[in-house]
């Protein structure tokens, strides 16, 4: 189907105007506000990853740029058909210039996919970019039929990125290299385990061995099966990209079992205070990858404020703990004003969906540029990295745990903290 961006691309009439990394006042016909869309998991399994999410979007409708926009937003419920019905409500109803989404495939990818079928510009984050990209192709097992989107960019890191820092942590240590793969039949767990794109072939080169006792169904309640695996195959690391809740479970039940690895490197389930503080003293130690937090040394290009004082206005705000998706949410309105800044007509899809791929954004999560920067070709054209160092979980003397910087190898500009420590 030739669509009108096709033949603006063909003809070279992009028509932006303006330099990619200005910050402009957005085109508003008679005075009305821009509406944005904004969806994510506010409630349901995934909901830590929203947490924040009032917070910011408060703040943002407060800043100078934000007084230009209406943001209507809507909750996944952490399932993805919901999020697939409130993206429609969105376009239709609602009738809205931009798309935002974030927070796990479940809720990226039926989003996006929904805005690229009505061609309604769409800016996703906090999803590794394989499950997002290739999730959404009709054929995910054939890289040859795989095309790129029209509508759809999306700014995180990728498995590559992940993998690098956790091995990287391992490396720390004294281990046999026994790695026991926690992956759940959703996005994230399917990517993560995938023979060809995912942990398999990498730990393999770098001389580990996978032990996989293959996909589980979200909200399992056993994992014997998973636990009796890794103790027959000697494993000494864990790692995987379980829901929050099912890595309570897993935990406390290897605990319960006399499984204590020397390492459990976690993506997803332990990224959030409250969820190891939930496991008491038994999440000492425990690892993950680190996309945000207030030591990284970026900015705010809507106020200005640097990682540090975005955390601290949270905490300060909510009596809560900072969290990784406070960056990446507050990045995302980032990449709303500044992409709005730089279209003559905000309801002009196709342009928006110009200034999208021309981003060169200085933002709080560091820089965001659709230029290809560390992609395979296919992928090139719709995701932007960003960059990604590994933590570890410290107890506290009053119970609350402190997430410490420990390997910084693939993004040395992020400071580090301490050193891996094994788990006791």
């Amino acid at each position: 189907m030739i669509t009108r961006r096709k033949l603006l691309q063909s003809s070279a009439a992009t028509g932006l105007g303006l330099a990619a990394g200005a910050l402009a006042a957005p085109a508003i016909a008679q005075g009305a506000k821009i509406k944005l869309g904004y969806v994510s998991p506010q409630s349901g399994p995934l909901a830590a990853f929203s947490e924040a999410d009032t917070y910011i979007l408060e703040n943002f409708a407060a800043s100078e740029a934000g007084a230009s926009f209406e943001v209507i937003v809507k909750d996944s419920q952490s399932n993805p058909n919901r999020a697939a019905d409130v993206a429609g409500e969105l376009i239709v109803d609602d009738e809205i210039d931009l798309m935002l989404v974030a927070s796990t495939p479940e809720t990226t990818n039926p989003v996006a996919a929904t805005c690229e079928a009505e061609e309604l510009p769409c800016i996703s984050t906090v999803a590794p970019w394989q499950p997002w990209f290739i999730g959404q192709q009709g054929n995910p097992g054939d890289p040859s039929s795989w095309e790129p989107f029209y509508y759809a960019y999306h700014f995180f890191w990728g498995l590559e990125d992940v993998i690098s820092v956790f091995t990287a942590m391992w490396g720390q240590l004294d281990t046999n290299k026994q790695v026991g793969g926690l992956f759940p039949n959703d996005g994230d767990g399917n990517a993560w385990g995938d023979p060809n794109v995912g942990f398999p072939p990498v730990l393999s080169d770098l001389g580990y061995t996978l032990t996989d006792p293959g996909r589980y169904q979200n909200l399992t309640d056993d994992f014997s099966a998973q636990i009796n695996a890794f103790r027959q195959a000697n494993v000494e690391i864990v790692t995987g990209v379980p829901i929050p809740p099912d890595f309570t479970t897993f935990w406390s039940q290897a605990k319960q079992q006399g499984f204590t690895p020397k390492a459990a490197s976690i993506g997803k389930a332990i990224l959030f205070p409250q969820a190891v503080e939930a496991l008491g003293n038994a999440g000492n130690n425990l690892s993950s990858e680190v996309w945000w937090s207030p030591s990284h040394p970026f900015s705010s290009s809507l106020t200005g404020a640097s990682s540090a004082d975005l955390a601290q206005g949270y905490m300060a705000a909510t009596n809560r703990q900072w969290t990784q998706p406070i960056g990446f949410v507050h990045a995302l309105f980032e990449m709303a004003a500044n992409v709005m800044g730089r279209v003559d007509d905000a309801g002009d899809g196709d342009a928006v969906a110009e200034a999208i791929a021309a981003t060169q954004l200085d933002s709080i999560v560091g820089r965001i540029a659709f230029d290809g920067a560390g992609l395979p070709p296919f992928a090139a054209q719709n995701v932007a990295k960003t960059p990604l160092v590994g933590g570890q979980w410290r107890l506290l003397d009053n119970g609350s745990y402190d997430l410490v910087i420990v390997d910084n190898s693939s993004a040395p500009e992020i400071p580090t903290a301490g050193v891996m420590e094994e788990i006791s």
